[in-house]
């Protein structure tokens, strides 16, 4: 029987999971994601202890990975540039990492284990406090010439939108993420409107989060609805560029709004019929939601070692 460990590092927590060779989990462990990267390397040198014995160990990390597991940038974690994750937990480990982005590691997951098994072209697009994503083209993880692969969060929609933590504007996460879709509550408050909304977030408009929005959403509130709507047509606009650039038989929705795929499914589906080139002349991808949940980071870092290329 053979055990590969994943860690998913994430802006708060890094989750890591043993799986055997069914791709059942046997350990788990979790620690909180610190600062800086000589803080982040002892912290995950400490939960690969924790993990242990496992044959190989995959980690995943948000934003610009190259194919040697240097973390470029990584615009959600404090003070990392440039940072050699790869290299300098191998070295501190005394056996190989494989290092991957953290959307890459969960289209992986869903792909061998999850919602999108069998498909050739899929991508997944986790929605959560940003957009990551990833992508299998022709039965194959996509990494591109550099590994940078899947950076679909920044895509820019709209030049003179609201500022980015990448340094840009207006790229597609500060519509269409978790973020995306509190901005666009807070919008709406303005004038005495989303009263159950600002109410759940406790009678202050600029305290309004996505989860404000959707539990009101659930409990019936139309004026929360409409929101959603707005939302799930920014949603749209980013599936319908992916699908003329890439073609994909499927979409896999993933991250914290995947937690109520009924509420946001018919919003986003009815934006991206109106909005594709051709729709009446073409297959349209099918949408569907990740099942593997906040593990699907750490269960694909620990298939890393079975898809490379």
């Amino acid at each position: 029987m053979t055990l590969a460990a994943g860690i998913d590092v994430g802006g708060t927590k890094c989750l890591g999971v043993v799986v055997d060779d069914t791709g059942a989990i046997v350990r788990e462990g979790r620690l909180p994601t610190p600062k800086g990267a000589h803080s982040i390397i002892d912290t995950l040198a400490r939960l690969a202890g924790d993990l242990a014995p496992y044959d190989t160990l995959g980690i995943g990390v948000p934003g610009l990975v190259t194919r040697t597991g240097v973390l470029r940038a990584a615009p959600n974690l404090v003070d990392i540039r440039d940072f050699a994750v790869g290299p300098l937990l191998s070295e501190r480990l005394g056996h190989q990492v494989f290092v991957d982005n953290d959307a890459t590691c969960a289209m992986a997951a869903e792909w061998r284990l999850g919602a999108a098994r069998g498909a050739a072209d899929v991508v997944i697009v986790t929605l959560g406090t940003g957009i990551g994503g990833g992508i299998v083209a022709g039965n194959r993880l996509q990494r591109g010439a550099h590994g940078f692969t899947g950076e679909i969060g920044h895509i820019l929609v709209d030049p003179d939108g609201p500022p980015c933590p990448c340094g840009r504007n207006g790229c597609w996460e500060r519509f269409a993420s978790g973020s995306g879709l509190a901005r666009l509550a807070r919008e709406a408050a303005v004038g005495k409107r989303l009263r159950h909304v600002v109410e759940l977030a406790g009678g202050e408009a600029d305290q309004v989060r996505g989860e404000h929005v959707q539990d009101a959403a659930l409990a019936g509130d139309p004026e929360a609805h409409a929101v959603i709507d707005a939302f799930g047509k920014w949603v749209a606009i980013g599936l319908v560029n992916l699908t003329n650039i890439l073609d994909p038989e499927l979409f896999v929705l993933g991250g914290g709004l995947a937690k109520s795929p009924a509420l946001y499914l018919g919003p986003i589906a009815r934006w991206f019929n109106q909005l594709l080139y051709a729709p009446d002349l073409r297959p349209h991808p099918r949408l569907l939601f990740a099942e593997l949940g906040e593990r699907a980071g750490a269960i694909g870092a620990s298939l890393l070692h079975n898809v490379q290329e």
